[in-house]
């Protein structure tokens, strides 16, 4: 077996859409998750976004709860 698989999958392009979805800023989902006790900067939020910071499954609980999406595929679209 030679095929080589990839190991990691960038959800960032899929955060972004679904953060301008919600209509939100990163400053505003930077806010929000502060607030659910998951301290996140604005500039964590923007590397998540574009593909250069692993996300922690607690944020993408919840971030699925602050963009208002029914299920985890919303985050996996397209990949």
């Amino acid at each position: 077996m030679t095929d080589k698989i990839k190991q990691d999958i960038s959800i960032g392009a899929n955060l972004k859409r679904l953060r301008k979805n919600a209509k939100l800023s990163q400053e505003q989902v930077s806010a929000k998750l502060d607030l659910m006790g998951l301290s996140t900067s604005r500039e964590i939020i923007s590397l998540m976004e574009s593909g250069s910071y692993s996300i922690r499954v607690s944020v993408l609980l919840a971030l699925k709860e602050i963009y208002h999406v029914d299920t985890f595929d919303e985050f996996f679209r397209d990949l």
